[in-house]
This record gives C-alpha cells, sequence and structure tokens, in this order.
C-alpha cells in the first residue's frame, strides 16, 4: 500500500498495540509520525510514554518534530529531559517544536526552562529563537524576564514575539521596554505594543 494511504489508515487506527508497532517500526518515516500522534491522542498516558521516548529519539527529523508537537498532550515531567535533547536538535523544526511543548508543559523542569532561555538568547536559527521566547511567555517565569527583554533587540519576528510574551510580566522594566517598542521600525511590533498598553490596567 502507499505510504500515503498508510499513514491515513493508522491515523484512524484505534488499537495501541497495532499504533505502537507502526510508531517504532514501519519503515516509511511519515506512517511512523502520524502513528506516535495517534498513540499519544488515543492511549492511557502510562503506555504511551516509553514509545513517544523512542519515537522522539528516531532517526527521522519528521518523526522527531511530530513526537515534540504531541508532548503536551502527555503531561508528564519526565518528558521534559527529552525535550530538551530535542531542543538541542539539528534540525531547527525539530527544535522549534521542542521549545513549543516546553511552553506549553504544565510542569516544566528547571533545566527545561533554562534550555529554553538558552535557545531564546543564543540559538542560531531564528526559528528558534522566536518559539523560546513565546515558550518563556507562556510560562511566565520571573527569572526569564531578562532573555524576553533581551530578545525584543533580535530580528522584527522575534522582538515581535518578545513584545507579546512581556505581557506575562511585570514591573519598571517591561513598562520601559514596551515604551521602546511603540517606536520600533517595524510597524508590527509597535501594534503589539500599542495592543498591550491598551490591555493593560
Amino acid at each position: 500500500m502507499d505510504p500515503n494511504a498508510r499513514a491515513a489508515a493508522v491515523a484512524v487506527q484505534r488499537d495501541a498495540q497495532e499504533l505502537e508497532a507502526r510508531a517504532v517500526d514501519d519503515p516509511d518515516p511519515r506512517v511512523r509520525a502520524v502513528a506516535i500522534a495517534a498513540l499519544v491522542r488515543t492511549a492511557p498516558r502510562r503506555a504511551s510514554v516509553p514509545v513517544w521516548r523512542r519515537a522522539a529519539r528516531d532517526a527521522d527529523a519528521r518523526v522527531r518534530r511530530r513526537s515534540a508537537e504531541v508532548a503536551p498532550r502527555l503531561g508528564r515531567a519526565g518528558t521534559c529531559a527529552v525535550l530538551v535533547e530535542l531542543l538541542g536538535d539539528d534540525d531547527a523544526w525539530v527544535a522549534e517544536a521542542a521549545a513549543y511543548a516546553i511552553g506549553e508543559h504544565p510542569r516544566p523542569s528547571r533545566s527545561a526552562i533554562t534550555s529554553v532561555v538558552r535557545a531564546a538568547t543564543t540559538h542560531p536559527d531564528p526559528l528558534v529563537r522566536e518559539a523560546a521566547v513565546a515558550a518563556l511567555g507562556a510560562q511566565g517565569d520571573p527569572a526569564t524576564l531578562p532573555a524576553v527583554l533581551a530578545a525584543c533587540g533580535d530580528k522584527p519576528a522575534i522582538r515581535r514575539r518578545a513584545v507579546l510574551a512581556l505581557a506575562a510580566f511585570e514591573g519598571d522594566a517591561v513598562e520601559a521596554r514596551l515604551q521602546a517598542a511603540l517606536e520600533d521600525p517595524d510597524w508590527q511590533v509597535r501594534q503589539a505594543a500599542e495592543d498591550l498598553r491598551a490591555v493593560s490596567p
């Protein structure tokens, strides 16, 4: 059967054992990626986490990326260590998905937050830096404010994301940065700052 057709069939599969086998052993990465997403969606967390860990270390970046994307559904502290690994992945799309997943995690570890701060400030790919800044805003940890403020001086897309992330923080430094963003050369950064100022008490 054509891999796309097999992937479509796996997407609606409900049998956990079949999904587990496809996620780990199927020869086509498209099928493995669909299978891990379906398994995480339908199987009990306790059963899906070990398979998810294997999928997150798959040789194909598409499978690793899909594993990162579905990680927030697991909601387990034990997933953070794997997400930190994926944040350092050579594939920027995998790292971007890992940053998003950490931002959505209900209880991220301290090492995960530290890794996201590092990605927001030093990662060579702007896509990853943008996702990392968004994750810091989603978590709103006061200790990460310096990284968000630093991102306000990055490329336009990252500055825009950083300004939006400032909504999770408060203080004089935040107000000063929002005021400066009102004069940003990029109109979308200015708009984001205006929108935040309009809704702030």
